[in-house]
C-alpha cells in the first residue's frame, strides 16, 4: 500500500504544478494518470507572463530556448487592429508536449511519486485503487480535466453555468511574421496564432459550432490565409472543447478540485494555465494549514477577474456590430487596450478595469 498526504488524480499541468506546490510545503504527494508522458492537448500553447511568474514562484523555470518568446497581444478584425506589449515580462509559446515534459521533470526533482499508465479504478474516502496499487491518502485532489470522474464521485458536479465552444489546432512551418500572439476575429469564430519556434506557429480556431474545421475557418481570414498559403503543416489537426464552466463548490470533505476539473473559462482569455497554476499555489497553502475550506474562497477570488474578461470577450464574439465598433475604438485609443491587457495579466484588483472600460465606452460614442 502507498501512503501519502495528498493524492492527485490527473498528471497534466494542473496536477503536476499542484503536486510541486504541495511538496514545497512538506507534504508527501502521489500523482496518477492513465496516460504516459508527454501528454498533448489541443490549445493555443501560449503561456502569459503571469503564468510564467507563478511557476517561477514555485521554483519552476521553463527553458525559453525550448519555445519562442512573445511580447504582447494583437487583435485583428475585418477593418481594425490594435496591439499592446505586456507591461512586465514576456510570454512564451511552447508545444504542449514540451511543457508537460518539463513539468514532469520538475515534479520528479522535488520528490513527487508519479504513477503513469495508472488510471483510478476505485475511489473511497481515503483508500483508492490506482492501476495495480492501493493508495491511502489524507487528501484527494481531482485534476483529471473537464470530464472529471473524481468530481462526479465527490458530488461536486453541480454547476452555476456552462457554455461550450469547439477548437482545432495545427502547427505550420512558416517564416515568423509576429512577435505577439495574434487573435483574428470574424463572425462566430476566432483564430489564434502563437509563435512557438523561430519558424513554427501554432494556429488554433475557436467557434460556437462543432464542425468548423481549420481549413473551413481560414477563408474567413484572408490575410492570415495568405500568410499560411503553401506553408508546411508539421502536425495533424487536433480538436478539443473549450468550456466555460462555473461550479457551485470545488471542495467537499477531504476532496478538492483543480484546473479544468474545478471549472474553466473559455480559452479566449489565454489565462487557462495561469488559473490552474494559481489554484495550485492556493491549494498548497490550504493543505499546509490543514484548512481545505480556505481553498474554496481562494479559488473564487482567483477566478473573478479572468471570468469578467471572458464575459467581455465572448460578448464581442456574439455581437458582430459591437465587435467592429469596439475594435475601431481601441485602434483609435491603443492606450486603453494596453491598460486592459496590463490589468488582465497583472494582479487583479476590482477597480482595475473601471478606467479602461469608461474610456472604451467614451470611444464607442465617438466612433
Amino acid at each position: 500500500m502507498i501512503t501519502s498526504d495528498l493524492f492527485i488524480a490527473g498528471g497534466g499541468p494542473a496536477g503536476l504544478v499542484a503536486a510541486i506546490a504541495a511538496r514545497r510545503k512538506g507534504l508527501d504527494v502521489v500523482v496518477a494518470d492513465g496516460a504516459q508522458p508527454e501528454i498533448d492537448k489541443s490549445c493555443g500553447e501560449g503561456l502569459m507572463p503571469d503564468a510564467l511568474a507563478t511557476l517561477a514562484e514555485l521554483g519552476i523555470e521553463l527553458d525559453a530556448c525550448a519555445g519562442q518568446p512573445f511580447y504582447g497581444i494583437r487583435f485583428l478584425g475585418r477593418d481594425s487592429s490594435v496591439e499592446a506589449c505586456f507591461p512586465k515580462g514576456v510570454g512564451l509559446g511552447m508545444r504542449r508536449t514540451v511543457m508537460h515534459g518539463a513539468l514532469v521533470r520538475a515534479a520528479e526533482r522535488v520528490g513527487v511519486r508519479l504513477l503513469w499508465n495508472s488510471p483510478v479504478t476505485a475511489l473511497g474516502q481515503e483508500l483508492l485503487k490506482v492501476g495495480d496499487e492501493t493508495v491511502c491518502s489524507r487528501y484527494i485532489a481531482g485534476a483529471d480535466g473537464g470530464n472529471s470522474s473524481l468530481r462526479r464521485w465527490a458530488g461536486l458536479d453541480a454547476r452555476v453555468s456552462e457554455g461550450l465552444r469547439f477548437g482545432f489546432r495545427r502547427h505550420y512551418r512558416v517564416g515568423q511574421w509576429t512577435d505577439h500572439v495574434e487573435v483574428h476575429w470574424s463572425s462566430g469564430c476566432q483564430i489564434y496564432v502563437t509563435p512557438i519556434a523561430p519558424d513554427v506557429v501554432c494556429v488554433a480556431s475557436l467557434a460556437r459550432v462543432a464542425d468548423l474545421r481549420l481549413d473551413q475557418a481560414l477563408p474567413r481570414f484572408p490575410e492570415l490565409e495568405r500568410r499560411l498559403r503553401g506553408a508546411e503543416a508539421v502536425t495533424t489537426e487536433r480538436g478539443g472543447v473549450s468550456a466555460s464552466r462555473h461550479l457551485r463548490r470545488v471542495t467537499r470533505g477531504n476532496v478538492a478540485l483543480i484546473g479544468d476539473a474545478s471549472g474553466s473559462l473559455d480559452a479566449v482569455t489565454g489565462e487557462g494555465m495561469c488559473l490552474a497554476f494559481r489554484q495550485a499555489v492556493a491549494l498548497g497553502d490550504a493543505l499546509a494549514l490543514d484548512r481545505l475550506d480556505s481553498y474554496q474562497s481562494a479559488h473564487a477570488r482567483i477566478r473573478r477577474g479572468p471570468a469578467l474578461m471572458a464575459d467581455l470577450l465572448l460578448l464581442l464574439d456574439r455581437r458582430d456590430s459591437l465587435r467592429g465598433r469596439v475594435l475601431a475604438a481601441l485602434e483609435s485609443r491603443p492606450a486603453v487596450f494596453a491598460d486592459m491587457l496590463a490589468t488582465h495579466v497583472g494582479e487583479w484588483k476590482p477597480l482595475g478595469m473601471v478606467w479602461p472600460l469608461v474610456s472604451l465606452g467614451w470611444g464607442l460614442l465617438t466612433v
